[in-house]
């Protein structure tokens, strides 16, 4: 092979000059597709198209004559084109709600590296919960033929949409929360379980006034959560039971604690409903002057990275959204790869991380 690229240098070294010469035309004139990459250099589009696949029977001066072409083009294979070929698409739709919510921002990277590494590319679209929105999201992913879906129902999705993907038959994975209509696999937490551990975390401690803090209760997954904390609450024979609702960010953390505290001053513990709006309530404790952990316990869910990066360290449900990213990963390929298979649900158990924001009650201090 050594041999062979020696004696064509000097043709191919000619050649690469020519290259460059007719460039000059094309670069300003025509976008880099096949056709073009065929003419510049100087083959049929079924020769270039061979070589950029890397099959047919082509010379190597052939050869190198269309990479250097490709090299100088910029050229960047058409993957609709190979799609329609092949009949598969490497991209993986994703919709989600709140891409600016770190958990969903770690879930997202995980889901992201797993199928970079297979191959595969994701598109991430934001619902922000809203069906007309939703509906717009799931037609631009079958507009535009995406291999995939993996799909954070909004609340209330209605039967249309389930039937819009069993029409195409887009293989999809849900994610923390099911459809009332339709069955697909799905990837979710343990939530209930998870949230009567972080409650009975909190009564451990002595604390008697312990509210559930943020998410909607209309959402599937904070239902869950709720729940779990009741059961927690009954389970200890403590009678009263408070649900704040909070949009789960930290400015909304940050109001809803200090409303609560004006209804509900006797509240020594928190259970949250994510990190974001634990870390909120957080701050609001100490724009009061009041020590997190001692004066009032609070615990998370979701241990995003800041949850450990915080002062004081927020003590939460550790659910890794990384991992679930990556399981989500693994999830949507198998279903692409087994389509027939039956379908599988995978939850995960979220487990406790006690760091600062936890400690025994005191009383006295509110």
């Amino acid at each position: 092979m050594l041999y062979l690229i020696d004696w064509l240098g000097p043709i191919y070294l000619g050649y690469k000059h020519n290259v460059v010469t007719r460039l000059r035309t094309y670069r300003m004139t025509k976008r880099p597709n096949l056709k073009v990459l065929a003419e510049t250099a100087g083959v049929s589009t079924a020769t270039a198209s061979q070589v950029m696949r890397g099959v047919g029977r082509i010379s190597e001066l052939t050869r190198l004559k269309v990479m250097e072409a490709a090299k100088q083009l910029y050229y960047v294979p058409d993957g609709r084109a190979a799609s329609m070929r092949s009949g598969e698409c490497r991209e993986i739709g994703m919709i989600i709600h709140e891409i600016s919510n770190p958990f969903n921002a770690e879930v997202i990277s995980g889901v992201s590296d797993h199928l970079e590494k297979n191959g595969y590319l994701v598109s991430v679209l934001d619902s922000r919960n809203e069906i007309g929105r939703q509906k717009r999201n799931l037609e631009a992913f079958i507009r535009s033929s995406r291999g995939g879906l993996i799909w954070v129902p909004a609340h209330d999705t209605p039967k249309d949409a389930v039937d819009m993907i069993k029409a195409h038959s887009i293989p999809t994975v849900t994610f923390l929360r099911k459809p009332k209509f339709g069955q697909f696999d799905h990837v979710g937490i343990y939530n209930t379980e998870a949230s009567q551990l972080a409650t009975e975390h909190l009564i451990t401690f002595g604390h008697q006034f312990i509210a559930y803090f943020g998410g909607d209760v209309r959402s599937e997954v904070c239902g869950e959560r709720v729940a779990g904390y009741k059961k927690a609450m009954e389970k200890h024979k403590i009678a009263k039971t408070i649900v704040w609702s909070a949009e789960d960010n930290k400015a909304s953390g940050v109001a809803a604690l200090a409303e609560l505290r004006l209804e509900h001053p006797e509240v020594t513990g928190l259970v949250c409903n994510g990190d974001m709006v634990a870390l909120g309530a957080c701050h609001a404790l100490l724009k009061a002057n009041l020590v997190v952990g001692q004066d009032m316990s609070i615990v998370g869910f979701d241990d995003v990275q800041d949850a450990a990066l915080s002062t004081p360290g927020l003590t939460t449900m550790s659910s890794k959204p990384y991992n679930l990213g990556e399981l989500l990963g693994k999830s949507i390929l198998l279903r692409i790869n087994q389509i027939h298979r039956p379908f599988q649900t995978s939850l995960i158990e979220a487990k406790l991380v006690v760091r600062q924001t936890t400690g025994q009650c005191n009383t006295q201090s509110l």
